[in-house]
């Protein structure tokens, strides 16, 4: 079988290492690293470490979930790398911590939850999972609404829910509330954490897209563009894959579609749920990029590659502008 560039490059050894220098590039081009020039102590201090570092683990977990789960049935590590490259595509999210917190809380949950695949007894793995979720929920407590898909995917997916696994995960959703409780109780002020608990119920079902900067509006069209085509793709292809393979991707899709609705029904949660838009994204078009071998597709490559670098370069130098 004829390889094309988009081949070698899914194959190669050295593509994660030029894909993980290009983020860093693009990290301390945008300021956020070192916001002050010349170099000073402060303003190294003052610079955008954690959620850098949230990204880089978030990047190290994306590796792990598909060396753990074989997402893709050669070696290959564009899962991560078409992570890496759809996040640093948009560097105005960069400086949000709480979306880094969510970004990371989200790969984490994946990598827990496709280890309870047909295992009727993996309370301690759904535990984790779902503790992930929870973490997730104290900074954005919308994604709880996640919480009845992910369940039927245990049913119907990884067959793995049962009553001692459900129970396992309730409690790991509540596991950080149950740390943040006495802790403002502690402060003598519970007002903030019942005021973030309440705001889940708080629907605004504005409509208004023209919120949505030129910016956001180019990274959604081009998210979704990489996720239907990963999605025909795969449909095409999947026979080609084992049985459970198959239901860890029908799960990415069922994510996609969720969080493409969700995006569309409540814009105001943009910064949020594009992060998890893209998570679901990536092993989508990895498996595409990876996986075929034709002319056009290898021209599709190159589209891709380009355009995810003029984006980049797009919101590294344009000033936000509204749409």
């Amino acid at each position: 079988m004829l390889k094309r560039t988009q081949n070698k490059v899914a194959e190669s050894r050295f593509t994660l290492s030029v894909v993980v220098a290009y983020a860093i590039a693009i990290w301390l081009v945008s300021g956020m690293l070192i916001p002050q020039l010349p170099l000073t102590t402060e303003g190294i201090r003052q610079g955008a470490w954690i959620p850098f570092v949230c990204f880089m683990v978030s990047a190290y977990l994306m590796v792990e979930l598909n060396n753990s789960n074989a997402l893709i049935r050669i070696y290959s590590r564009t899962v991560s790398c078409s992570f890496i490259v759809l996040i640093c595509s948009a560097s105005f999210l960069f400086n949000s911590f709480a979306g880094s917190i969510v970004q990371l809380c989200l790969i984490a949950f994946f990598t827990c939850f496709f280890r309870c695949y047909q295992d009727r007894q993996s309370m301690g793995w759904t535990f984790y999972a779902f503790l992930c979720i929870g973490l997730a929920s104290t900074v954005f407590i919308q994604v709880l609404f996640y919480v009845p898909f992910l369940w039927i995917m245990m049913f119907y997916r990884l067959s793995s829910l049962n009553w001692r696994t459900f129970s396992a995960s309730i409690v790991g959703l509540i596991t950080p509330y149950w740390f943040a409780v006495p802790w403002f109780i502690y402060q003598g002020d519970p007002e903030p954490l019942f005021q973030h608990l309440v705001s889940i119920i708080d629907f605004q079902f504005s409509y208004d897209y023209h919120q949505f900067t030129v910016n956001q509006l180019l990274l959604l069209v081009f998210v979704l563009a990489l996720g239907i085509t990963g999605i025909v793709h795969y449909l095409r292809r999947q026979s080609a894959d084992g049985i459970r393979i198959r239901l860890l991707y029908r799960c990415f899709i069922q994510i996609w579609f969720i969080t493409t609705f969700f995006i569309f029904l409540q814009p105001q949660h943009y910064d949020m749920l594009i992060r998890i838009l893209i998570i679901s994204t990536s092993p989508l078009i990895a498996h595409f990029l990876s996986l075929t071998y034709t002319r056009i597709t290898n021209i599709a490559f190159y589209v891709i590659c380009a355009t995810a670098f003029i984006m980049a370069v797009f919101n590294l130098w344009m000033p936000s502008l509204t749409f």
